[in-house]
C-alpha cells in the first residue's frame, strides 16, 4: 500500500526564506515542493502547501508586498497563454480552501532559467487573502489569488 504523506503548512526542515534550489525535483526529493510539473501543491480538502511562480501563467502578476497568482489550468505549454476558461479543479478549490483556513503557504519562484546551477528562490510563507475569477489577459477566465506575506 503506497504512503500517504500529510500535508506540511508551513516551513519544511531548515529552508528559509532566500534559500535557493536547483530544480523542481531537488524541491520534490526535499519535500519542499512534491509535484514535479505542477505549481500548484494542494487537496481541496486541505488546502495548498507550496506553490511556484516560474513565468508560466502570463496573469500572474509580483509586487514587492503582495502577488496575485493565477489559478492551475487552461494554459497552452508552448506559449503561456490560456486557451481556455479555467475550471474549478482540485488545485483551484485547494487555493480557495487556504483563502477559508488562513494557512500558510510555501511560495517558491524561477530566479534563473535552465541549466542554472540554482533555479528557484524560496519566497517564504504567504497566505491567501482573496480570490477572483475573472477575464485574463487572453480574454479567458482565470482564478487569481491574492497572496500576502504569512504574519
Amino acid at each position: 500500500m503506497p504512503v500517504t504523506k500529510k500535508p506540511v503548512f508551513g516551513h519544511v526542515g531548515t529552508a528559509r526564506a532566500g534559500d535557493l534550489f536547483a530544480s523542481r525535483q531537488e524541491l520534490a526529493l526535499l519535500g519542499q515542493h512534491r509535484p514535479l510539473r505542477a505549481g500548484v501543491c494542494a487537496t481541496a480538502q486541505e488546502g495548498a502547501e507550496s506553490i511556484i511562480l516560474a513565468d508560466q501563467y502570463e496573469d500572474d502578476e509580483w509586487h514587492d508586498d503582495y502577488f496575485w497568482y493565477a489559478g492551475h489550468g487552461g494554459r497552452d505549454a508552448r506559449t503561456g497563454h490560456q486557451v481556455t476558461d479555467q475550471d474549478f479543479n482540485y488545485r483551484n478549490q485547494g487555493l480557495a480552501r487556504s483563502l477559508e483556513t488562513g494557512r500558510p503557504v510555501r511560495v517558491f519562484r524561477r530566479v534563473a532559467p535552465m541549466p542554472a546551477a540554482r533555479q528557484f528562490r524560496y519566497e517564504g510563507l504567504w497566505q491567501v487573502v482573496a480570490m477572483e475569477y475573472v477575464a485574463g489577459k487572453s480574454g479567458f477566465k482565470v482564478y487569481r489569488f491574492r497572496f500576502e506575506p504569512f504574519i
